[in-house]
C-alpha cells in the first residue's frame, strides 16, 4: 500500500496569492476583494481593498468555495447552471454558499492535488477570473 503526502497550502503561499491578485487588479484600476481557502474550505487569507464594493468580500469567498468544492474554475461552471444547463438546480439544491460567477479558481500543488482555492470579487466577472488566474502563476 502506498501513501501520498500532500503538502497543504501555507499561509505564506496564500498571502502571495492575495498580493498577486491585488497587483493584477490594481494594474487594471479595479478595486477587489481576494479570498484564499485551504483544502478544507477554511479561510487562510483575505483582503478587501478600501474602495472595493462591500459585497465583493462575500462574492470572493463564495467563488473560492465553489471552485474548491467542484475543483473547477467558476468561469467554467457558469453555463452548466443556466436554466438549460445540466446542473441548473445545483444553485438551489444545496444549502451551501456556492456562487457561479467567474473569479474563483482551484489551487493545485505541483502533483495536481487540490490544496485550496482563490476567489476574486469586485470587477467584472472576466476581470476577476483574469486576476485570479494571474495570481496562480505567482506560486
Amino acid at each position: 500500500m502506498s501513501t501520498t503526502t500532500v503538502t497543504p497550502l501555507t499561509t505564506a503561499a496564500a498571502e502571495t496569492l492575495v498580493a498577486a491578485a491585488r497587483a493584477a487588479a490594481e494594474a487594471a484600476g479595479v478595486a477587489v476583494s481576494v479570498t484564499v481557502l485551504d483544502a478544507g474550505g477554511h479561510l487562510l487569507a483575505y483582503r478587501r481593498d478600501d474602495r472595493a464594493v462591500l459585497i465583493s468580500g462575500e462574492t470572493s469567498t463564495r467563488k473560492a468555495y465553489t471552485a474548491l468544492q467542484l475543483n473547477a474554475p467558476t468561469a467554467d461552471l457558469v453555463d452548466l447552471v443556466k436554466p438549460e444547463g445540466p446542473f441548473h438546480s445545483l444553485t438551489t439544491a444545496l444549502d451551501r454558499p456556492l456562487l457561479f460567477i467567474a473569479g474563483g479558481v482551484p489551487v493545485h500543488d505541483r502533483d495536481g492535488h487540490l490544496i485550496g482555492a482563490l476567489g476574486v470579487g469586485g470587477g467584472a466577472p472576466a476581470q476577476d477570473h483574469a486576476f485570479a488566474t494571474t495570481a496562480l502563476t505567482a506560486l
